[in-house]
């Protein structure tokens, strides 16, 4: 009865020559002289059998199902579902949705019993549709269930419009939405798309999914979108538009270098990362990493080692008074609340050391010793953590485009042996290459700029400014590092630089470190399992400060 009423609607189409005005007023609108209905049929949804319906069965019902469909009466194809009311609706927005003008199925096929969907029969079939803007074809499938009284029913959901169309989501053809193709993430200069480098991809993903994103112009064809209409995956493109794009402060050079630099031969396939600033704005110029672990690069958060003496210095010039020149001996071992502190191999005793030379040759005992007696009273070690937090401005900030990073941790309440061990950056302080990058740039800036990755966005300032004599002497003493320290082996001969390493001790290995910064950038860098900072870490800072 259902294939007689169709084809004499198509006869008085044909005969009538009504227009795809009508046809697609059939597919809304529905049918009103078809009176066959699930109901009819008697098909039970309360009653399935768990035995699935034979290929032949299955296959025929479909093709009525589908039949009925292309020949625009809505109503009648619903009713040979197990939910006709949510079918009819749901037909109806696939065919305002698309602006829908012809459909047709082909290459309808027995599936055999369905793994989705138990107690039914999977049919295939071909889907072409003639859409606003174009033709679109896809293939897609239906379950057919039986009831235990033998009437079957196509089962519906979603899917059955297009495979994987989940609830609450509908199609569109014409003009795609903002969002089903996602904004074109650039360097600072425009043009380059960061997804290109391999460090930079999950970034750039994120800051395309949150980040405001200008101009571009949308192409067509068919997509998914959600509930209020946004954009949710291109299925289909007719005509490119042009992306909409949002512009980061990445330079491209400078994280082609540091691409390359995470990879340096020195580093035998350990696990690095690196981040490039531009001191003066807080920019993030470059982030690299390699590893298996996530991006070190931002999320590393290990002991920075002695790089962290940075810090450490500068509280003693502005809580304890102390200069480069102040007294700091260096001796082979010390013990701090009942913790024994030794040196790196190759730091040679000296009683008679100042602050700046125990700096350039990285003694831990001077750090501990003289942190200890000025930075710590009446059990109270809190002043690393102000200096970090107040004057390095470490805290929670966010380098904006919904890009997730760790934030750094220096305790104001530790106790014990870690009340030593803060001072040569181990114990409970923890930062990332991100971290430390910001920390060499506020000596060279003479002044904290939080790091951002997108231009214009806000920044979170500092409470207390650094003062320009302690970022003098911090200068100077990272100066002598560079020339004639524990990083000269890497950056000696290097104009304008300043530079501390750090080894940091973790489990059964050690962890390389090396912060820097020249003219125009501030850098850092981690490598695990690095022996030190100058053999792994000062290998991926020299190429970044070379631009190599």
């Amino acid at each position: 009865m259902k294939i007689g009423i169709a084809g004499t609607s198509t006869a008085l189409l044909v005969l009538g020559g009504i227009g795809t005005y009508n046809i697609v007023h059939g597919l809304v609108s529905g049918s009103a002289g078809d009176d066959t209905s699930q109901a009819a049929r008697g098909f039970d949804p309360s009653a399935v059998s768990s035995t699935p319906p034979s290929g032949a069965e299955a296959k025929k019902l479909a093709r009525a199902f589908l039949d009925t469909w292309s020949q625009q009466h809505l109503d009648g194809a619903a009713s040979d579902t197990d939910v006709p009311d949510a079918a009819s609706q749901a037909l109806r927005d696939y065919a305002r949705g698309l602006h829908l003008k012809k459909l047709s199925f082909d290459h309808i096929l027995d599936a055999g019993p369905s793994s989705v969907t138990q107690g039914a029969t999977k049919v295939t079939f071909d889907v072409t549709a003639r859409v606003a803007g174009g033709t679109w074809s896809y293939q897609s499938a239906v379950a057919v269930r039986k009831s235990t009284n033998g009437q079957l029913a196509v089962h519906w959901n979603n899917s059955v419009l297009y495979p994987g169309l989940g609830d609450g989501q509908s199609l569109t053809a014409g003009k795609l939405p903002p969002g089903s193709a996602g904004a074109k993430v650039v360097a600072s200069d425009g043009r380059t798309d960061l997804s290109r480098f391999a460090s930079l991809r999950d970034i750039a993903a994120a800051i395309g999914k949150n980040a405001k994103a200008t101009g571009g112009s949308p192409g067509t064809g068919v997509a998914v979108v959600d509930g209020d209409g946004a954009g949710v995956e291109t299925l289909k493109v007719f005509s490119k538009g042009r992306p909409a794009t949002v512009r980061t402060t990445i330079d491209a050079g400078l994280q082609s270098a540091a691409e390359r630099a995470v990879k340096d031969a020195h580093l035998q396939r350990k696990p690095a990362g690196t981040v490039a600033l531009d001191w003066r704005n807080g920019h993030i110029l470059a982030i690299a990493h390699t590893g298996d672990d996530g991006d070190i690069a931002i999320n590393g958060i290990k002991s920075p080692g002695s790089t962290m003496k940075i810090v450490t210095a500068a509280a003693l010039f502005d809580r304890a008074g102390l200069t480069p020149s102040s007294p700091a001996p260096c001796t082979d071992s010390l013990m701090a609340n009942s913790q024994l502190f030794h040196n790196d191999s190759g730091v040679r005793a000296d009683p008679g050391s100042s602050l700046a030379q125990a700096f350039t040759v990285s003694c831990n005992t001077s750090f501990i010793k003289d942190g200890f007696h000025y930075l710590v009273h009446d059990g109270d070690a809190s002043a690393l953590h102000d200096e970090a937090v107040n004057v390095f401005g470490l805290g929670s900030w966010s380098i904006g485009g919904g890009v997730a990073t760790t934030d750094p941790s220096i305790p104001a309440d530790v106790e014990g042996g870690d009340q030593a061990a803060q001072f040569i950056g181990q114990g409970k302080v923890t930062a990332t290459p991100l971290v430390m990058a910001s920390v060499a740039a506020t000596v060279r800036n003479a002044g904290f700029e939080q790091p951002v990755v997108l231009p214009g966005q806000h920044q979170e300032t500092a409470p207390r400014p650094l003062s320009a004599r302690t970022a003098g002497y911090l200068q100077s003493m990272m100066r002598g590092v560079a020339t004639s320290g524990t990083a000269a082996p890497r950056l000696g001969g290097l104009v304008g630089v300043g530079a501390k390493t750090g080894t940091a001790e973790e489990g059964d290995h050690t962890n390389g470190w090396l912060t820097a910064y020249n003219s125009r950038i501030s850098v850092a860098a981690l490598v695990e399992g690095g022996s030190s900072g100058v053999d792994s870490a000062g290998y991926v800072v020299r190429r970044l400060l070379t631009g190599g």
